[in-house]
Order: C-alpha cells, then sequence, then structure tokens
C-alpha cells in the first residue's frame, strides 16, 4: 500500500511537472514567422545570394538600399497621413506587385542573359521599395505586441528564415524561381492573418502623437549598423549570407531559449551582453590574423549584430505599444538610418585601406574605428538600460491623439514613477501596467508566458510593495476609474 501511494504521488508529481513544462512553452502562431519568409527572400534576391545572378554586384546592391531607404524615409515623413498600413489594402497589393516583379526580374537574368544594366536597376529599385513596405507592415505589426511576444516572435522569425534558406539551397533552378516567388506573398498573407488574431483594441491608432525621436536607441544601432559594414563584404562571399549565417541563427535560438525557459525573468540586457564582445572580438580577429580571420570574425560579427537587432526590435515596438507612436513612423527612421550608417561602414572598409600607406596598417585602423562605433553605442545604451525608457524622446503635442491614446500615454508614465519609487523588478513594472491596463490574471499569464499562478505570486509581491491589498487600491494609485468588470472572477482571485 506504501509502495502505491508513492507510486501514485510520484505520478502526480510528474504530471504537475508536465503541465508546468506546457505552460511555460508557449504557442507561437505560424502567421507571426511571415517576417522571416521576407528575410529569406532578401537574402535569395539581393543580400548574400547564393543564387549566381550576373548582374547583381555591390553597385546593385546599393541601389537595393537606396530603394528601400528612400521608401521607409518617404512613409516615416507621411506617417501622419499614411495612418496605420495594415487598413490599407492598396500597401499590401503595391508590395507583392514590387516584390514579384523584382523577383522575375532577377531570374530573368539566368533564364536570358545579355539583359541591359537598366533591366537590373529597375529590379533593384523594385525590390528595395518593395521590402521597405514589407519592413514596415510588420513593424507595425510587432509594434502591437508587448517585449517578451516581439523577443520570441523575431528570434523564431529569424531562425525560420535561415531554415528556409537552407531548404532553398537544395532546389533546382526553376523551382528555387518558383518557390521565390511565393516568398513575398506568403508574407503578406501571414501579416493580415497575424494582425486579424491581434484584439481590436491593440491594433494601431489612426490618430496621430507627436514623439520627438527616441534618438538613443537608433544612434546604438547606428552605431552597431556602421561596424557591421565594415564586415558586411566577408559575408556576401561566404558560405552563408547575412540571414543564414551561423552566427546568426545562433544568438537567435539563444535569445528564443532564454524567452522559453526564462520566461517572466528573461534579461533584455542579455542581448547587448551577447552583441558587444562579439562585434569587439570579431574586429580584434581581422586586426590581428587579417583576412584569415574572415571566417571567425564573421560568425561573430553576424551574431553580434543580431543580438543588438533584436534588442532595438524590442526597444521600439515597446515604445510604440506604451505610448502609441506610430511605428511607421519610428521604424521608417530606425531602419532608414541603419542603411545609411550600414552603407556609410561599407565605404570605410573600402577606402581606409585603399587609402593607407606603407607605413600604416589599413586593416587595423579600420578594425580601430568599428571598435570604437560599438563602444559608443554600447555606451548610449548603458545610459538607460530601462526597457521602459523612452531613449530620450519626448511628447511634443498630443492635441491629435485620440482619449484613448493619451489616457494609455499618462497611465503608462504613472506606472513608470510607481515602479521607481517602489523598486519594483523589470517583470513587476510589466505586470503592473498590465494590471493598469485592466487586463485580466489570465490575460498577464499569456502576454508574459508565464505559469499558471505565477501572475498572481507577482501580484501580491506588488502589493506588498506597494502597501495597498485590492486592485481597487491600484487603480486609485495609478489614477484609474475602475468602472470595468474583469471576467473570470479574476478581482476575487487575485485580492
Amino acid at each position: 500500500m506504501t509502495t502505491e501511494t508513492a507510486l501514485n504521488a510520484s505520478q502526480q508529481t510528474a504530471a504537475e511537472g508536465t503541465e508546468r513544462l506546457r505552460v511555460h512553452i508557449p504557442a507561437i502562431p505560424v502567421a507571426f514567422l511571415g517576417l522571416g519568409v521576407y528575410r529569406a527572400w532578401i537574402e535569395i534576391a539581393f543580400v548574400g545570394t547564393f543564387v549566381p545572378y550576373p548582374d547583381v554586384t555591390l553597385a546593385t546592391r546599393d541601389l537595393f538600399d537606396l530603394g528601400c531607404g528612400l521608401t521607409l524615409i518617404v512613409c516615416a515623413l507621411l506617417a501622419r497621413y499614411l495612418g496605420p498600413l495594415f487598413k490599407r489594402t492598396g500597401i499590401f497589393v503595391a508590395c507583392g506587385i514590387l516584390l514579384v516583379a523584382s523577383t522575375v526580374g532577377l531570374f530573368t537574368q539566368l533564364f536570358l542573359p545579355g539583359v541591359t544594366t537598366a533591366w537590373s536597376a529597375a529590379t533593384a529599385l523594385a525590390g528595395g521599395v518593395g521590402i521597405g513596405l514589407i519592413i514596415l507592415v510588420w513593424s507595425e505589426l510587432y509594434g502591437c505586441l508587448n517585449p517578451l511576444r516581439v523577443a520570441l516572435y523575431y528570434s523564431a522569425s529569424i531562425i525560420a528564415g535561415g531554415l528556409i534558406l537552407y531548404v532553398y539551397r537544395g532546389f533546382m533552378l526553376p523551382w528555387l524561381f518558383a518557390m521565390t516567388l511565393v516568398l513575398p506573398i506568403a508574407s503578406l498573407i501571414m501579416a493580415r492573418r497575424a494582425f486579424a488574431s491581434i484584439p481590436e483594441p491593440e491594433r494601431p491608432e489612426s490618430r496621430w502623437v507627436s514623439f520627438s525621436v527616441p534618438w538613443k536607441a537608433i544612434l546604438m544601432m547606428a552605431l552597431y549598423a556602421f561596424a557591421y559594414g565594415i564586415l558586411e563584404s566577408p559575408l556576401y562571399a561566404s558560405t552563408f549570407g547575412p540571414h543564414s549565417a551561423p552566427g546568426t541563427l545562433l544568438v537567435a535560438a539563444l535569445v528564443f531559449l532564454g524567452v522559453i525557459v526564462q520566461g517572466k525573468r528573461f534579461d533584455f540586457n542579455a542581448t547587448y551582453r551577447l552583441g558587444l564582445p562579439l562585434m569587439i572580438v570579431a574586429f580584434l580577429i581581422i586586426a590581428v590574423f587579417g583576412n584569415a580571420g574572415d571566417v571567425v570574425s564573421s560568425v561573430c560579427v553576424a551574431g553580434g549584430y543580431t543580438a543588438v537587432s533584436i534588442l532595438i526590435m524590442v526597444i521600439c515596438a515597446n515604445i510604440c505599444y506604451r505610448y502609441g507612436v506610430s511605428a511607421v513612423w519610428l521604424f521608417g527612421i530606425e531602419r532608414s538610418m541603419r542603411l545609411l550608417f550600414m552603407f556609410m561602414g561599407r565605404q570605410v572598409a573600402l577606402s581606409v585601406p585603399a587609402a593607407a600607406g606603407a607605413q600604416f596598417n589599413g586593416t587595423a585602423a579600420v578594425a580601430g574605428i568599428a571598435i570604437l562605433a560599438v563602444v559608443v553605442g554600447t555606451l548610449i545604451f548603458l545610459s538607460e538600460r530601462d526597457l521602459a525608457s523612452r531613449w530620450g524622446a519626448t511628447f511634443l503635442d498630443s492635441s491629435g491623439a485620440s482619449a484613448d491614446i493619451l489616457r494609455k500615454q499618462e497611465i503608462a508614465d504613472r506606472c513608470d514613477e510607481i515602479a521607481h519609487a517602489h523598486r519594483l523588478t523589470a517583470r513587476e513594472s510589466e505586470v503592473l501596467l498590465l494590471l493598469a491596463q485592466k487586463k485580466t490574471i489570465s490575460t498577464i499569464e499569456h502576454e508574459l508566458f508565464i505559469a499558471n499562478g505565477t501572475a498572481k505570486a507577482h501580484v501580491r509581491h506588488i502589493y506588498q510593495k506597494l502597501g495597498i491589498h485590492t486592485r481597487k487600491e491600484l487603480f486609485e494609485m495609478v489614477g484609474v476609474a475602475d468602472d470595468a468588470p474583469r471576467k473570470g472572477g479574476d478581482q476575487a482571485k487575485e485580492d
């Protein structure tokens, strides 16, 4: 009898452990991985492509970046009038047509050799404009998500894009052409489905919020992009492109596993702790070993750049999520600056060694410039570090914003003040904001990927630190009217 009891207890413990594991591993909607699908198209088409297009040169890639950058800038300038892109079917149609046309133009070079240079230039510009639009569509989508979901879905998308590229390498040319045509259309369809899965109140607003540029976050990413641009050429020449490089997928996998395993405890600062040393090691290897260290340095620089890219995606998306800022405006500025600084990095990599005399080590000088850039970028990050920070930005004028957006801004600011005053942890601060937004316990558990009951533990800790006992008291402290009953008896459960 004792043995049977012990066995039953053991089975119950195992079942509970399995249940906890199931809860801690969040489901990732396939639609949200469409960001990785368009990343795969970029590498097949223009960035480090393994397809031997005869007329895709560095100059063609610069035209592709130019088309993308100009599109991002124009959309950022017109963001007030464009409104949420997900509501504009014409944007999706235009984007699909441009990317399909660019794909056809690229493969025409292989099927019909001898096409004109003008044809190649038009193909590159069409692809750049299309990619600029699809980047903004996906940025707008990720601006609707909390930081943990952004980190999880974005890192998973990077992995998915890399796996697509590995599969596509095995296709014969006609199949590769047909399957590449599918990628941009699939990405756009997945974006539409992902938007449809987001509750209506959490989708982007049509009203405009005037917000100064969060220059610290943008400059940090720009400096890392500058350093990345210096070592970008070896990535084009290697077996893997930037989006399928081992360093890229390794860092994305580490972030993905970090969110899965740590959940609410995941430290976003870990991404810069990955990015900084990897970038510095990459350039030290180049300075010491020259071209002989290209393979190792390429792995390191791809990994370091990926880590910082994930961090900046989380920071910018969080600004949109918390304050109702237009993702088209914010990401249009951030991505265009990233492309500009990356181009500048490529020019430094070409010009400095060529200008160096016999008494001057041009390779070491370039490595030193790159290291200085990433160190300055990291110092900018360390001046803030808090994910909830505005990163150097302030509200300018919210007179045109809806009452809901204004209230959202006020609540976010008040929650930040309370969190700092009462020394709440980063995760407790996030839970506090969700509580103030009248999210239910089950919704908080879903959004933060935490086990059943863990959210209530956070609530208890928050109440203890704030010296309150009920959510009604919390609402009074934050300045929120308790006029909306919550479903499922969450009030009774947490109070």
